[in-house]
């Protein structure tokens, strides 16, 4: 029997998670991560592909057969150093990165069959590396360049362009407006989903790297972007899109009405997921609507009903199939309670006579021909008009870039969207010095595209800093290709 059709056999291993009826009132991990016989089992499925499709699949290009092949074989230092090579934050990838629509869209066994469960092997070898710490080898470090570098944001994009470019020799500072460094990883991705504690590891483990992190630093207010250029060698712009929008329609000034960002902020950042013993203001409501469809709404509504609402629906303007969330999360969403009413478009949110939410009135949908993202088109049905009874009401339709970080700076362009204009390759922005990548010139989208945008300006920074290619100074990973092919 051929190699593939004996990896074929090898049924994926489905996450463990929690029961819905239990994690729907707590705030603790959904997915509870493979044991290592399950691990081991699903590491056997990859075939090892000469040229690995998967690879090419992922923004920060992750040694996949690499560490997958060590994993297999039990040299878990070793599968963490291949990981780890490309991918400065693998536990948080793990746990939140689309892989199947990247890497594990790539898999050749998923053309007859399940793909390898990249992911869930990426975040089991990054919790392994986190409980045995003694374990492992620090990362080696170039010499000093002498060239200093300042990173706005400690987001997915600044941490990974911060490591990287520290791992190079570089004299690095991450400016963080938050008192937590994590960017959205901390503010904006729930407890259940991405615990802070795994956070704060990778977090550390830049700093081990010799990055300073200094905290409550708003630049725009603190500093110029003028100003941190006559301080240091280059910048890069990592901020994410932290400005809410709404859909500017009558009563979004009424009390209850949250943007997604604020509701998420108070919930995670500030802690209200941790009352009584934390007692950040939020409203404990009865009934909940979530007003979009993304990873974001799923975040919020899921929020929302462990904080103790009765009723939480997601009300989205096309069909379940447009749905822009991951299925997975789609998925725990509905296993949980979540309602969805779909094709449904608020119109006006009504409040009662103390200025607070008390409903909503919406139109019914239907779709028509594609617009410019590809989907098909929402047009509302002339005289569907209800109202829907609700008393708390989180708005989650996207983000901009907070304006703020602009202040008093030229020769910076920026889109009609106020994302900046940066090279798509290279992250170097229309303002000598300065470079961008992640959110704030994207606009909102995924953790994995911020870092390899954080990845790829990395590069291109040590290339204009010093004149020369960046050759990272890792163990020779000769000694595991020779293994590779000795056990195939």
């Amino acid at each position: 029997m051929a190699e593939k059709e004996k990896k074929e056999r090898i049924p994926r291993h489905e996450m463990p998670r929690q029961d819905p009826a239990e994690r729907a009132g707590n705030f603790d991990e959904v997915a509870l991560g493979y044991n290592i016989e399950m691990a081991m089992s699903e590491a056997q499925r990859c075939i090892q592909c000469k040229k690995p499709r998967c690879v090419r699949g992922c923004p920060v290009e992750v040694r996949i057969p690499q560490f997958i092949l060590a994993l297999r074989e039990g040299n878990m230092p070793q599968a963490v150093s291949e990981l780890k090579a490309k991918n400065n934050l693998p536990a948080i990838c793990g746990r939140v990165c689309p892989q199947e629509t990247q890497c594990e869209i790539q898999c050749v066994l998923g053309k007859k069959d399940e793909p390898v469960a990249i992911g869930r092997l990426e975040r089991f070898v990054a919790d392994w590396e986190l409980s045995h710490p003694d374990q492992l080898q620090a990362p080696k470090i170039a010499p000093p360049s002498g060239k200093k570098v300042a990173i706005v944001g400690s987001g997915p994009a600044g941490l990974t362009c911060a490591a990287d470019l520290a791992r190079l020799g570089h004299d690095v500072i991450i400016y963080e407006s938050l008192h937590a460094a994590g960017g959205v990883l901390v503010y904006g991705i729930p407890e259940f989903r991405l615990p802070k504690d795994i956070v704060q590891a990778e977090v550390d483990y830049v700093k081990r790297l010799g990055v300073d992190i200094r905290l409550n630093s708003v630049i725009g207010k603190l500093y110029t972007l003028d100003e941190l250029l006559q301080e240091y060698d280059a910048i890069f712009l990592g901020t994410g899109a932290g400005l809410p929008r709404f859909m500017g329609i009558p009563g979004e000034n009424l009390n209850g009405v949250y943007s997604a960002n604020e509701f998420l902020t108070r919930t995670n950042l500030m802690k209200a997921y941790l009352f009584p013993e934390y007692q950040t203001p939020i409203k404990r409501a009865r009934k909940v609507a979530v007003i979009g469809g993304g990873n974001v709404a799923m975040d919020s509504a899921r929020c929302a009903l462990r904080l103790g609402a009765d009723e939480v629906h997601i009300v989205y303007r096309r069909s379940h199939e447009e749905l822009p969330a991951r299925a997975e999360e789609v998925e725990n969403a509905e296993e949980e309670g979540i309602v969805f009413d779909l094709l449904t478009n608020p119109t006006r949110i009504l409040g009662d006579d103390k200025g607070w939410v008390k409903a909503m009135e919406c139109i019914r949908m239907e779709l028509g021909e594609p617009d410019a993202s590809g989907r098909r088109r929402p047009i509302p049905i002339e005289g569907s008009e209800f109202i829907f009874d609700c008393d708390l009401v989180v708005v989650a339709i996207g983000t901009s870039p907070n304006p703020l970080i602009f202040s008093n700076i030229e020769g910076l362009d920026r889109s009609r969207w106020g994302t900046v204009v940066a090279d798509e390759q290279t992250g170097r922005t229309t303002k000598e010095g300065i470079w961008a990548g992640g959110d704030i010139v994207t606009g909102a989208a995924t953790v994995i595209s911020a870092m390899g945008a954080g990845k790829a300006s990395a590069a291109d920074m040590h290339l204009a800093l010093t004149g020369q290619e960046p050759v990272f100074p890792e163990e020779d990973a000769s000694a595991l290709q020779d293994w590779a092919e000795e056990n195939k």
